[in-house]
């Protein structure tokens, strides 16, 4: 687990929002305070869905990013900032599987239960929170360090600072 302070929070805020920075991350939950506190959970209910939908636009455990991102800009859009936001992302399978990958096979992609990112805005300062969980107990903390890395990369990528 790796904490990354984020300091351009205006050019971070505007890759989560409004760009496609983050699309291919799923969401598990986010909450935005404005002058309400919004909770959105990210599971997506499949009994609201017909079995052709869920086939044929594969439709996962959760929600994309993409698909909830014009929701949550909606609630933070304004004159004033919002009190706070936490948002937790998840890896989406194909990509824990990469991940994986890089381990030279230490780790199998089945093996990991998801590869998070949680954002929070408080206090006017945002923080990027790296977690990972496993399926099972396992003392070697390889994946660990991969996916920091992986996320370290992906924001250099990016040029978020």
């Amino acid at each position: 687990m790796t904490a990354f302070q984020i300091e351009d929070i205006r050019g971070f805020t505007s890759q989560l929002f409004v760009k496609e920075t983050f699309d291919s991350f799923l969401l598990k939950e986010a909450k935005v305070v404005t002058y309400n506190s919004f909770s959105i959970d990210g599971r997506i209910r499949h009994g609201y869905f017909t079995e052709e939908e869920l086939e044929e636009n594969q439709i996962e455990e959760y929600s994309y990013w993409r698909t909830i991102r014009p929701i949550c800009f909606s609630l933070i859009r304004g004159k004033r900032l919002p009190e706070s936001f936490h948002i937790i992302l998840k890896l989406a399978p194909k990509d824990v599987c990469k991940v994986a990958g890089q381990s030279g096979g230490a780790v199998r992609g089945e093996d990991i239960e998801g590869m998070y990112l949680n954002i929070r805005y408080e206090n006017r300062e945002l923080a990027c929170i790296t977690g990972l969980s496993m399926k099972t107990f396992t003392m070697d903390k390889t994946m660990d360090g991969l996916w920091d890395e992986t996320v370290k990369e992906f924001f250099r990528s990016k040029g978020i600072v």
